[in-house]
């Protein structure tokens, strides 16, 4: 069995993002890794040149060129996502996504490993759908809401017309069809939603503009230098479990204070419905889906 590792990323030092964790998390699992680097302001080529220099694993830097023009929906994302899918060799079995802001637990390797050997040879199943724990403010608290996606595709099968759907949060294949997943018990943990609040506000102060106009990025992140974390978010909760080893230094570093009080959390009734039924069952009521799920 091959499996191809890919990513995508630009500006990690401007805008605090975990790339070398994220890759680095991955890299147990691949036999090769292919990571399309967007032409920074800081960096960040340095960076992907030096964490392949300390890999055994081979690597392909891919340069590029964003087209900042691409506005509508965050389409530059997927299509940075697949310049680097596209380099993927092809006679892997498998390809693993990671985003910048994305990192996979030590624990979940092996359960990653297993499924692609099981479902190697079940050509229905299109790629593997992961849980997700969205942190917010700091390593210490998680997003709880149904705003948050529950659940996204990271494994796919790399030779069946598969790529990178709408701002890179999920795939399709073919003509816009669903890919058919197989549910594994593996987490991403995704961090771009921790960062100092002035790295946070200047990521925002760009991020959006892959969605929206200037005036519109304007009236949405406002002049403040400071993310007001509080301010933007419905409800949060204690995370309960333990990080990626592999974030411990990270974390360590984390040099801004961030306080929740429960007693903000705005749920509705049905909202508490909808949370009380994710964590009974993990899935949420209502949810988009991006992919069929197989039994």
């Amino acid at each position: 069995m091959k499996v191809s590792g890919f990513a995508f990323i630009r500006n990690t030092i401007l805008y605090d993002y975990p790339i070398t964790e994220a890759i680095s998390s991955i890299l147990p699992l691949v036999d090769e890794m292919v990571v399309a680097v967007g032409k920074s302001d800081d960096n960040t080529l340095e960076v992907i040149r030096l964490l392949a220099e300390k890999s055994s694993c081979p690597f392909k830097i891919i340069e590029t060129i964003w087209d900042e023009n691409l506005r509508e929906g965050g389409k530059v994302l997927a299509e940075e996502t697949n310049k680097a899918l596209a380099h993927i060799s092809k006679d892997s079995d498998w390809a693993i996504y990671i985003q910048g802001d994305e990192v996979i637990h030590e624990d979940d390797l092996d359960v990653i490993k297993e499924a692609m050997i099981k479902y190697k040879d079940e050509k229905i199943v299109d790629g593997l759908l992961f849980d997700y724990l969205h942190f917010y403010g700091s390593y210490e608290y998680i997003a709880n809401s149904s705003k948050w996606y529950s659940n996204e595709i990271r494994v796919i099968r790399p030779q069946r017309n598969i790529y990178s759907y709408k701002d890179a949060q999920g795939f399709r294949k073919g003509n816009n069809e669903k890919l058919k997943v197989k549910s594994i018990a593996a987490t991403i943990h995704h961090y771009g939603w921790v960062k100092p609040p002035q790295k946070q506000q200047a990521k925002q102060k760009h991020f959006n503009k892959l969605w929206h106009s200037d005036k519109n990025v304007e009236k949405m992140v406002g002049h403040s230098d400071d993310y007001n974390y509080l301010k933007n978010i419905d409800s949060l909760e204690k995370f309960k479990g333990s990080h990626p080893t592999i974030m411990k230094e990270r974390i360590a570093k984390q040099d801004w204070i961030f306080h929740y009080n429960f007693i903000n959390n705005k749920k509705s009734f049905k909202e508490k419905i909808k949370n009380f039924l994710y964590k009974l069952t993990g899935r949420r009521l209502g949810e988009y889906k991006n992919y069929i799920l197989l039994k």
